[in-house]
């Protein structure tokens, strides 16, 4: 089975190619080698190399800076999916679109189901909703999996910039108010796997488990870090309330996401937050060439 991966360089892009089963064949495609804001584009690639399955790893993520280019995020995050559903409808091709937690606007205090009514609170938000919404007018075959606080050891993340941070800053001010589950690429990425293994379809929540504040996940960075030798040292951590530090982007304040028909879907355990973290820092040490 041949499968085009949108985006391959990002985060999800790199746990993808470091896990996948040996009876895939991946095709992989980034923003030089395939534009998917231009249907001709998408229709050149796909039929010079016919996939089966499309992973659309490809986004417009810039929460902040979508509030000033909400054209730009729109066109990735929206119109592009539209342009893929439609390329893939012709094609017999399936679609799976990776969507994220911020569809929600956080009101709730129990975790958000499949069914849970979105209502975006930013342009980021709205414009992965949307690609959600043509997805499914455009394409029967189709798999939308929503995932939460993506990080990895490729690419920018909160993680790795916790850990930059940690190590040049006396102290730090982190957000505790704002409630959810970090999600290791590495979890997703697996997942996708077993969806396809699975045939899922439908809409589908993929993140972690457990539950977390932005300032639980910096101090189990810290402390995990110091372990395995990542730090030298551990600096204070303070709780602070998001009006205390404003952005251009207003992010729900809750966003848990219930997974329990993912694992009943596709008959598998989720990890917990902590114990991927763990695992993830472990071979961030490896790239780093630091020893066990």
């Amino acid at each position: 089975m041949k499968i085009l991966i949108t985006g391959a360089n990002g985060q999800l892009g790199y746990e993808l190619q470091h896990s996948c089963p040996a009876e895939y064949e991946l095709i992989l495609t980034d923003v030089d080698s395939l534009d998917i804001t231009n249907p001709h584009s998408i229709n050149t690639v796909l039929d010079r190399y016919q996939p089966q399955i499309i992973i659309n790893g490809a986004a417009y993520t810039a929460v902040d800076k979508a509030e000033s280019e909400p054209e730009l995020a729109d066109n990735i995050n929206h119109l592009a999916v539209k342009y893929l559903a439609q390329a893939a409808q012709e094609r017999s091709i399936k679609l799976i679109q990776i969507s994220t937690d911020f569809i929600f606007d956080g009101s709730q205090s129990l975790p958000y189901s499949v069914e849970a009514k979105a209502n975006p609170l930013s342009v980021y938000g709205a414009t992965k909703w949307q690609g959600e919404e043509i997805l499914r007018q455009t394409l029967a075959d189709h798999l939308i999996i929503r995932t939460s606080w993506l990080y990895s050891v490729h690419g920018h993340n909160f993680v790795k910039t916790m850990l930059k941070l940690m190590a040049t800053k006396d102290n730090l001010n982190v957000i505790y108010d704002q409630i959810g589950t970090p999600t290791w690429a590495n979890t997703l990425a697996h997942t996708i796997w077993h969806c396809i293994a699975k045939s899922a379809t439908g809409t589908l929540h993929c993140s972690d488990q457990g539950v977390a504040s932005w300032y639980d996940f910096a101090v189990a960075i810290q402390d995990e870090a110091l372990n395995l030798g990542l730090l030298d040292k551990a600096i204070p951590i303070r709780p602070i309330r998001t009006e205390s530090y404003p952005t251009p982007a207003k992010r729900p304040p809750f966003s848990l996401m219930d997974k329990a028909l993912t694992e009943s879907t596709l008959g598998i355990a989720l990890p917990h937050w902590r114990t991927s973290l763990k695992n993830m820092l472990i071979q961030y040490r490896t790239t780093l060439g630091m020893n066990a």
